[in-house]
């Protein structure tokens, strides 16, 4: 069970609430993500007057320059991105703007498992082959030294368009940024660059970039909007933080997500049973979203590039349904990995480990991230999952807030062939002989205390379910905190020991709890949708099987249950009511 921790920031609530026409605990809720009062009224504005220009970006009009030229020259031009979301549509926002301006422009997205990521040596030479005088990546690049080294070598011209964190050398003990020699670097993480906000994704660069270089070639600006959506689904897909004019971006790029003239993106809206649906930042991360990743684990991210070009409806839905099955595929085998992972912990009496490394030879090297973040889940551990590789150990980790992942894997470097990523995550590999080495190793110097293997779980106020009875009004106004995700999560409330007054079982395969709350003022359903058994376990250990019996009879019991939630109001053949989903719970 998690340790539960309250945000208390202060405020005066009430007179906010009062200047802003705002629910208190809205108001509460704007304090707690650090909104300042100075900015209350844009961020409930939301307004697309917020997002920067291109030109305040450092170097994009020289950029923008030479792709220009390119094009009045009549050179072929080659954009090179990267095959997940936000890499795909960064290579389809700038392909068909260029493509837009006359360019005689081609792409080239690297396969993940024969190229690895980003632009490389043999993509460059394979693009000099084709006649190509011009490269612009985006999604990657900025540390591609032997690429843009071998384009400098063939007379190429290189355009840098990323938004990744720039290299840098330490010289006497300070940091010294390391650029890419291209012919342009656009990175709004360069340390002399001015931009307002620079934590945005490579869908977001490639955009503006579009934007400005339309407008330098007299074409309307109207027209670089219809990229908006793309830059969202980019947003969300990268997991960027949703503040500033990333929110604004994804909040207006859901609505026209909504009303796409994209034949790709309408057919897989539609494959995926969400066409008329009000759309979400959930849907593009969960939904959405990876049936493009899917392409690019599996298959090759061609695919789905090559959707989001389709202009033939027919054509549009099976290229749609591929990605969908081809999910499919990928969930269906993931969920194999976390089996032969969760059997390993139990066949190697691993749970005592204080970091688990689980080397599962027949995974799919792709999977690997997916299964350690599922492994890492279920039992609050860092995690490293390794697969056999092409010819070595490949694998990726994912971490808990009290483990710098990459700062370990250093300190264990001896054991490892290559290895790269943040305190969050990361990939490396290594031989097959040194995997148990580095487990022994990486436990070895875990140098983690018993607190910090306790999940922790932020909410943001205590509030009883009656208040939502009493002000359904306050529901409907959390809509104003849309879109959620990264640095603007969801809000989470808490209430204690809160009466049961009945259970019932929902879902296809009744794998679901739906929970009936006793308040003074009535009664509140309350969804979960985690793991049920373990729940009434839990209940039953408690409580008693009697109680629990009674719970299911719609009879009465002893049982009370302190719940986290995020409440929403359900509306059922024209009825409205209020209801929680439940997001964890202490008994």
């Amino acid at each position: 069970m998690a340790n539960w921790y309250e945000i208390r920031k202060g405020g005066d609530f009430l007179a906010l609430s009062k200047k802003y026409q705002i629910d208190p605990v809205i108001a509460r809720l704007f304090i707690n993500r650090d909104i300042k009062e100075a900015d209350f009224a844009s961020f409930l504005r939301c307004e697309k007057s917020g997002i920067h220009s291109p030109k305040s970006m450092k170097n994009m009009e020289q950029a923008v320059a030479v792709i220009k030229k390119a094009v009045e020259d009549n050179k072929k031009i080659r954009v090179i991105g990267d095959y997940d979301i936000d890499g795909i549509n960064s290579t389809y926002i700038l392909y068909s703007g260029i493509r837009r301006v006359g360019g005689a422009v081609s792409y080239a997205i690297p396969r993940r498992i024969e190229d690895g990521y980003g632009i490389n040596p043999e993509m460059v030479a394979s693009a000099h082959e084709d006649g190509v005088e011009v490269i612009i990546t985006c999604d990657n690049g900025i540390a591609a030294f032997s690429a843009v080294e071998k384009a400098n070598e063939l007379g190429m011209e290189i355009v840098i368009t990323d938004h990744h964190q720039i290299p840098f050398d330490e010289v006497d003990g300070k940091k010294v940024e390391r650029l890419v020699p291209a012919t342009v670097v656009v990175d709004p993480h360069q340390c002399s660059d001015t931009y307002p906000y620079p934590e945005i994704c490579g869908g977001m660069v490639a955009w503006k970039f579009v934007t400005l270089l339309y407008e330098v070639c007299g074409i309307s600006e109207e027209e670089a909007w219809e990229f908006l959506e793309n830059a969202a689904f980019a947003t969300v897909g990268d997991i960027m933080p949703l503040r500033d004019e990333n929110r604004i971006v994804v909040k207006h790029g859901l609505v026209a997500l909504e009303n796409t003239k994209n034949t790709g993106l309408r057919a897989l809206i539609r494959q995926c049973k969400l066409d008329g649906a009000s759309l979400s930042a959930y849907h593009l991360g969960f939904v959405l979203g990876p049936c493009f990743n899917a392409s690019g684990r599996l298959e090759t991210a061609d695919m789905a590039l090559e959707l989001l070009l389709e202009t033939d409806e027919g054509r549009a839905i099976q290229k749609a349904e591929e990605l969908v099955s081809i999910n499919e595929e990928r969930k269906a085998m993931t969920k194999e990995g976390d089996v032969k992972a969760l059997q390993l912990m139990e066949e190697q009496h691993l749970e005592e480990d204080e970091v688990l490394v689980l080397y599962i030879p027949n995974l799919h090297e792709s999977l690997c991230g997916l299964v350690a973040g599922h492994i890492k889940e279920k039992y609050y551990r860092p995690t490293f999952v390794l697969s056999d590789g092409a010819d070595c150990v490949k694998g990726s980790g994912r971490s808990i807030e009290a483990y710098s992942m990459f700062e370990k894997m250093n300190e264990c470097r001896e054991y490892l062939l290559k290895f790269g990523g943040h305190p969050m995550a990361a990939g490396l590999s290594l031989k097959k002989e040194d995997v148990e080495p580095f487990r022994k190793a990486m436990n070895e110097k875990a140098n983690l205390s018993k607190e910090d293997l306790i999940p922790k779980f932020e909410f943001d106020m205590a509030l009883d379910l009656s208040y939502l009875l009493k002000h359904p009004k306050m529901i409907e106004e959390l809509e104003v905190l849309e879109p959620f995700g990264n640095k603007n999560p969801k809000p989470s409330f808490a209430a204690s020991q809160v009466p049961i007054a009945s259970i019932t079982r929902i879902g296809k395969e009744k794998q679901y709890l739906k929970f009936t709350f006793q308040t003074e003022v009535g009664s509140v359903d309350g969804l979960y949708f985690g793991d049920s058994e373990e729940f009434l376990r839990r209940l039953e250990e408690k409580f008693s099987k009697e109680s629990l019996e009674n719970a299911f009879g719609q009879r009465g019991n002893d049982m009370r249950v302190s719940l986290a939630y995020y409440p929403q109001i359900n509306e059922f053949r024209g009825k409205r009511s209020v209801q929680i989903i439940i997001e964890d719970y202490l008994l």
